[in-house]
């Protein structure tokens, strides 16, 4: 029983930061609804033009919710490995090979990027992390000093198993 609530003890946690969220948020429907005035308002020539411009503007507004619903949560290290706010597992410990958070690493803005052993599915919450198969990456409008806190706990239980 001791070692259960171990295991579930949180080391370390990623929330989202407030203004850049916002930002980010406000960047994306702005661009949205811009895209979409211009597809009405100014049409171009062509039909199909038109059309993609319209898309264009439907999708951003899209990401935008999506990024507004994805980065309410937060993300969440324990001994058993990372899980999300709300329950669901981003990566278990025993998957992880290593931690890159280099200045030349692909991974998201103020964070890093974690690759597996196994792949474990694929899972985007816009500006708090992603999953793609073998690849995860935590941050982007996320705080820089909170994800190398986790990423440097991460390597030690890495080393340690």
């Amino acid at each position: 029983m001791a070692q259960d609530t171990d295991m579930n003890e949180i080391l370390a946690t990623v929330t989202v930061s407030a203004p850049r969220r916002w930002l980010a948020l406000g960047m994306l429907a702005f661009l949205g609804v811009l895209l979409v005035h211009f597809g009405f308002s100014a049409p171009p020539q062509s039909f199909l033009l038109q059309v993609f411009v319209i898309g264009l503007g439907a999708l951003s507004i899209a990401l935008a919710l999506k990024m507004h619903r994805g980065t309410g949560s937060t993300v969440e290290l324990t001994r058993a490995g990372l899980r999300d706010g709300d329950g669901t597992v981003i990566a278990p410990i025993e998957v992880i090979e290593r931690v890159d958070r280099g200045a030349f690493a692909f991974k998201p803005s103020n964070g890093f990027m974690l690759r597996l052993s196994e792949g474990q599915g694929r899972v985007w919450r816009p500006g708090l992390w992603w999953r793609l198969g073998r690849r995860v990456g935590v941050g982007g409008v996320t705080p820089g000093n909170q994800t190398k806190v986790m990423a440097e706990i991460l390597q030690v239980l890495i080393s340690e198993k």
